[in-house]
């Protein structure tokens, strides 16, 4: 609670230094902050070119093209994936303020998600159009996005205050998190779908990859998208997602704290 005081006490300034974080990452180059938005597009294209034309992959459920079911599951890992790496060298990257005894260091975490959150809102804006312009204009279900993209933004904020406080001690640490998430994009059902597995081995298969909090997140993007279950029809999965991510929040705040009096020290 003491976290969640402080995030909102310096709401005003953290949102100002999110906005600057965002346009200093391109400074310098021609195109700006363009840059931001060319590199997800760049990627789903090859992605779409890939399993469209290379594997020939079909349709999939409720009628959906599987470029439609690919970009409904790949636009909120990228915004994961990009929030957590930034998230987790927030610490090196401006260890000028962390040395500054009178800057509040807590909100640096949080910063990042919120620079990551500008290309992600354009990326949404961006697949409902291409839904629509496909036929596939999604329902009143959409409106959950708001919700999954809130789950989105706390589970990475949740999980980077543990992965933050590593880094400054161990700094390889922000390469295994790097590592770690291309690795968790292939363990998620995102290039691929779950009917692709078969036989019972696939049942538990499936039960382990649901321990991945990312796996609610990602077929909540695809029940908004492409008109699916609510997200209270979800029940278990729901429960199970908080559960974790109120863990993940108690094991990093406590850590954070822990480790805070010590980040001057070794940056």
């Amino acid at each position: 609670m003491n976290l969640l005081r402080e995030i909102i006490g310096n709401k005003k300034l953290l949102l100002k230094l999110a906005k600057n974080d965002f346009k200093t990452k391109y400074a310098g180059s021609y195109l700006g902050i363009f840059w931001a938005f060319v590199q997800p597009v760049v990627t789903i294209a090859i992605y779409v070119f890939v399993f469209q034309v290379g594997f020939r992959a079909g349709g999939t459920e409720n009628g959906y093209h599987f470029v439609l079911y690919l970009i409904a599951g790949i636009i909120p890992w990228f915004f994961f994936a990009e929030a957590l790496q930034n998230a987790t060298s927030c610490l090196l990257e401006y260890s000028y303020l962390v040395k500054k005894v009178v800057f509040n260091i807590s909100i640096l975490p949080i910063l990042k998600v919120i620079s990551s959150l500008f290309v992600h809102l354009f990326f949404i804006v961006i697949s409902y159009i291409i839904f629509a312009a496909n036929g596939k204009m999604p329902g009143v279900q959409f409106v959950q996005i708001i919700y999954y993209t809130i789950c989105a933004i706390v589970l990475v904020s949740a999980i980077s205050y543990f992965t933050c406080s590593i880094t400054p001690f161990f700094k390889d640490f922000a390469q295994i998190i790097n590592i770690i998430t291309q690795i968790g994009m292939w363990m998620t059902p995102i290039m691929w779908k779950e009917s692709m597995l078969i036989g019972t081995a696939a049942e538990k298969f499936m039960v382990i990859l649901k321990l991945n909090p990312m796996y609610y997140i990602v077929q909540g993007y695809r029940d908004a998208f492409m008109d699916g279950a609510w997200f209270f029809e979800h029940g278990k999965l729901t429960l199970y997602f908080w559960c974790f991510v109120i863990a993940a929040a108690f094991i990093g705040n406590k850590v954070f704290n822990r480790m805070r009096v010590h980040f001057s020290d070794v940056l």
